[in-house]
């Protein structure tokens, strides 16, 4: 792969840094399974009622009881739909997790090497995910190597856009005052990636065997492994391609 020239990195997390199987084997049914306790012994915390009241909203049932909600959330987490209200208290359940020590997050040796790497470099490192920013913070404070939270600058999550939205990738590069085209975005979805191509982007397809058949086929940079991808710092203004 050529080295790009960025200012920035942005990476998405599942399939990405992580497995995508850690999600869906592990925290996808840690969810399932506390949610009901969680919300009877949470349900009347102003923070939790507001989320179930939110849930409700966006059901389009909202003189819903808890065991409704509980059920319609639960639901949710088996399409793995992308409800704020969902996405924030599944958080709040797998702090719980992380904390009790049921799990670690997932993440890649390859991935946790190239970002110690290029953090050391001084590249800054951005998470965008559809998991709400606090379950972000929490797979790379209690990951598989330790607390990574250091390596990021900072995490955006679907409050600020849909991942496969080209504006969200706009909103992400004035929030970091950098110019789209010096911005590499990292991921393994091609609708993302799409997206962030269209907003200026620099971008390239994870590949993973493990995450991703053999046969697929993109139409951006492509690697398997984080350490297939090569960047180094450069001022905007002077961003090119080596070749």
């Amino acid at each position: 792969m050529q080295t790009m020239r960025c200012a920035a990195i942005v990476t998405d997390i599942e399939g990405t840094t992580g497995s995508i199987a850690f999600v869906r084997t592990v925290l996808f049914p840690y969810a399932t399974q506390h949610l009901a306790a969680y919300v009877t012994e949470h349900g009347s915390e102003p923070a939790v009622r507001t989320l179930l009241h939110d849930a409700a909203v966006l059901a389009a049932e909202p003189s819903a009881s808890d065991e409704r909600l509980i059920a319609i959330l639960i639901s949710w987490i088996a399409e793995d739909r992308k409800a704020p209200p969902l996405k924030t208290l599944q958080g709040l359940l797998w702090r719980e997790g992380y904390e009790r020590g049921a799990f670690a997050g997932h993440v890649y040796a390859d991935a946790v090497a190239a970002l110690r790497d290029w953090h050391a470099a001084g590249i800054p490192l951005y998470v965008y995910s559809s998991g709400s920013v606090a379950a972000q913070r929490l797979l790379f404070g209690y990951s598989t190597a330790g607390d990574l939270t250091s390596l990021f600058r900072g995490y955006f999550d679907t409050t600020i856009g849909p991942k496969t939205e080209i504006d969200s990738y706009r909103t992400i590069a004035r929030d970091l005052a950098v110019p789209p085209a010096a911005i590499v975005f990292l991921s393994d979805s091609e609708g993302e990636l799409d997206a962030a191509r269209f907003a200026g982007f620099q971008t390239v397809r994870l590949l993973r065997p493990e995450d991703t058949p053999p046969d697929t086929i993109t139409e951006h940079r492509r690697a398997s492994s984080f350490a297939e991808i090569g960047v180094v710092l450069e001022q905007p203004a002077s961003m090119v391609i080596q070749t």
